[in-house]
């Protein structure tokens, strides 16, 4: 989900089981990702549906997409990602020429994201904690590192 006019682009690993069912990113009730992005941006995207909530994101300069295409996993966990495709992410970079920076959502896109190195060199990276239920960090912690997106939405 991404507009050419897109100043912040987030990254995910793969999407969980919910969210594929869905065809909705974090579409599990107990990810942290849409009340994160809500208390970040002082917006209020976890009450839209979700075609508003796409909608909503693409105003607010905010563009989604995964470093994985496809993988073998069992469950949702990260951890168990195997046989993994990567998305073209230089390829994606080429489209979004108003883009400052890149967010991963987790260590996991963060490693796996960051093959591409280069392809990022002109982008602010940022490695931001998971939203995912699964990462136990306290909510405030994580909302301390993903402040930080303030400076590239619109």
């Amino acid at each position: 989900m991404f507009s050419p006019t897109a100043r912040l682009l987030i990254l995910g690993s793969l999407p969980g089981e919910q969210s594929l069912a869905r065809r909705q990113y974090y579409a599990h009730p107990r990810n942290q990702f849409w009340d994160l992005l809500d208390t970040t941006f002082h917006s209020s995207l976890r009450s839209l549906d979700y075609d508003a909530r796409l909608v909503a994101l693409k105003a607010m300069g905010i563009a989604l997409w995964d470093v994985v295409a496809m993988a073998e996993r069992e469950g949702s966990l990260d951890g168990k990602l195997r046989a993994s495709q990567a998305n073209d992410l230089p390829a994606l970079l080429r489209t979004l020429p108003e883009l400052q920076a890149v967010a991963f959502n987790g260590g996991t896109a963060f490693k796996m994201g960051m093959k591409n190195a280069s392809v990022f060199s002109h982008l602010k990276v940022l490695a931001l904690p998971s939203s995912s239920p699964a990462y136990t960090m306290p909510f405030t912690d994580k909302l301390q590192k993903w402040r930080l997106l303030r400076e590239f939405g619109r």
